[in-house]
């Protein structure tokens, strides 16, 4: 008779675990989700070109509107999110004279925000990924 007991408090404690366990794996992405950055300023993880100290910079605004100071240039953009999903729709670009490696780098850059296609946040980093992931780190200062 107390193995009935035992045996039955045990298959009730295993189902409720069972039912605990379901209802985490239904709402665990949202509860680890993070959001995105908006009012935030960062600076992509890359070393300066040589010959400068400048490092391109994404200011995100918070209705999702960014400046972007490139290598050299730099642009206005609109970041749409959804979930985890990303589209960067840049403005034009202005028009400072640049070395010819450093105009190639803004264009390369602004291609690959372009491509951009969903955002993930590691540690302190922004990380685009798409045609080419990037990574912008959290401004400290």
């Amino acid at each position: 008779m107390k193995f009935r007991r035992v045996r039955s408090r045990f298959v009730r404690s295993l189902s409720g675990a069972a039912i605990g366990s379901a209802f985490f794996l239904v709402l665990a992405p949202d509860a680890f989700a993070q959001s995105f950055p908006f009012g935030s300023e960062l600076r992509l993880d890359a070393s300066p070109m040589r010959g400068s100290k400048k490092i391109p910079v994404l200011d995100i605004g918070q209705n999702g509107t960014a400046e972007i100071e490139l290598w050299c240039n730099s642009v206005t953009a609109q970041l749409v999110i959804a979930a985890n999903t990303i589209t960067i729709i840049t403005g034009e670009m202005s028009a400072r004279q640049c070395a010819p490696d450093r105009a190639r780098a803004d264009d390369e850059l602004v291609a690959a925000l372009n491509q951009a296609t969903s955002w993930r946040m590691e540690n302190s980093a922004l990380v685009f990924t798409g045609g080419k992931t990037l990574r912008f780190r959290v401004q400290t200062n």
